[in-house]
């Protein structure tokens, strides 16, 4: 009778009344024998029939009242059941779809520093897939981490919370990603403490935006400065250049003097190349650009730098440069990022080496092509970590260099419209790779 209808309910209790009432009229007339009336004593009159039948009805329909009251009762207890259910759910699913859309990787984990959950920015700024870490320890993914949760433990705050933090991630390429993060205690409904929540991003763009603007301020005061030095450095350098050879012409000098002379000359040329290259660092020529085979202008820069202090007979020079291989670019700031690259390739291996010099047409899907420049060697290589300050301007690791080469290259590139990037193993070598757009209208290779 639980699941009938309120109707339903008080027609089996009438039914049962009126049955019962003609099982007592039976038993009253004698059709059937009364089966406890004898062994209980009763007199079995009229009005001991009609009492029982108005008691029973009284019951049956009370009954019946009774159990619709709690039908209605379970079936609102049902319904609120059904519909917190379904508000949970929907909770549920909005907290998922908040949990897995936002950007910033979420990662909880308990007490005993094990991954309970882990959101899909966290999968794509890791590499780890949440099946793989699940139940893991916080250092699988970030190694050393658990030193900072340590940290977090001993020092006596009532939050025992990172507001914000970095530290360096290698992915899984093993490249270094720089993450921000925050750390916050994780409670039970009774503010207890379970665990920790660890939200992090990659910052790596963001601070490679900055060095950008660092190096564009860097660049700008470069500017200045050149501006000066042209006409203040240029002006009376010209002056002793041109004394100094009226004294080597009209003098008559023994070896040591003429020895002098010829150190007083040298020093003259690198006060000139450095002031060109802070020129060329800070304005590139964008005009005066014409069609330049690089396949020439390579050879050329290889035998001017046969003759330079630096190249000795023990580098092997290896060349595949393809036929056709012409830029749109200026002749004279090509020829100084070639210079530079190769005369670092040069005195990176004071030993000797294999110098190994590529080329190749590479098209693109703007239906123009580029030209690829390798410039390779068996040298020392570059440490880790001076990767991140190659390209600014006076940062060096050697004793005589002025930090101004690979700056100069990449800024040369860039005003050409294309990309330079630098491989390097320490003790096994570098490569250095320049990525050059064509000239306009070139739709596929050439033979």
């Amino acid at each position: 009778m639980l699941f009938l209808a309120k109707r339903a309910g008080l027609i089996i209790a009438s039914a049962s009344g009126i049955l019962y009432g003609l099982l007592l009229d039976l038993e009253y007339y004698g059709i059937i024998h009364p089966i406890y009336s004898v062994s209980l004593g009763y007199d079995f009159s009229a009005g001991y029939v009609l009492s029982r039948i108005f008691i029973h009805f009284v019951s049956f329909f009370v009954v019946a009242l009774l159990i619709n009251v709690a039908v209605a009762q379970e079936k609102s207890a049902r319904s609120l059941l059904a519909k917190k259910e379904s508000e949970f759910y929907q909770l549920d699913l909005l907290y998922r779809s908040i949990v897995q859309s936002v950007t910033a990787g979420i990662i909880t984990i308990n007490l005993q520093e094990d991954i309970k959950s882990f959101n899909k920015a966290a999968e794509e700024i890791t590499g780890f897939s949440f099946l793989n870490v699940r139940n893991k320890k916080i250092d699988l993914v970030f190694p050393g981490f658990s030193k900072i949760l340590d940290k977090m433990k001993n020092e006596e705050t009532e939050e025992q919370s990172i507001n914000r933090d970095e530290i360096i991630f290698s992915g899984k390429q093993n490249e270094d990603i720089v993450l921000g993060f925050s750390i916050s205690p994780l409670m039970d409904s009774k503010a207890n403490k379970i665990g920790n929540i660890v939200i992090f991003q990659d910052l790596t763009a963001t601070k490679e935006m900055e060095r950008e603007v660092e190096q564009t301020k860097r660049l700008a005061l470069i500017g200045e400065m050149a501006a000066g030095l042209a006409h203040e450095v240029r002006t009376p350098l010209a002056s002793l250049y041109g004394s100094i050879q009226m004294l080597k012409k009209n003098l008559s000098l023994d070896q040591t003097n003429e020895r002098l002379m010829q150190i007083v000359l040298r020093g003259r040329d690198q006060l000139e190349n450095l002031v060109k290259n802070f020129i060329l660092l800070a304005r590139p020529d964008l005009s005066n650009r014409d069609e330049i085979d690089v396949k020439d202008l390579t050879n050329d820069v290889l035998e001017s730098l046969s003759y330079a202090p630096d190249w000795h007979e023990d580098i092997r020079v290896e060349k595949e440069l393809c036929d056709g291989a012409s830029i749109d670019g200026n002749n004279t700031e090509i020829r100084q990022a070639l210079w530079n690259l190769v005369l670092n390739a040069v005195q990176s291996m004071p030993d000797g080496g294999t110098l190994k010099i590529e080329t190749e047409l590479i098209p693109s899907d703007n239906m123009n092509q580029y030209l690829q420049v390798r410039i390779s060697d068996t040298g020392c290589g570059i440490e880790k970590n001076h990767f991140s300050r190659l390209f600014e301007p006076f940062y060096t690791t050697k004793e005589s260099g002025t930090g101004l080469g690979l700056a100069i290259v990449n800024r040369i590139v860039e005003s050409h419209g294309g990309e330079i990037k630098i491989e390097s193993d320490l003790h096994k070598g570098t490569t250095c790779t320049l990525l050059l757009p064509r000239s306009r209208g070139i739709t596929g290779f050439e033979e």
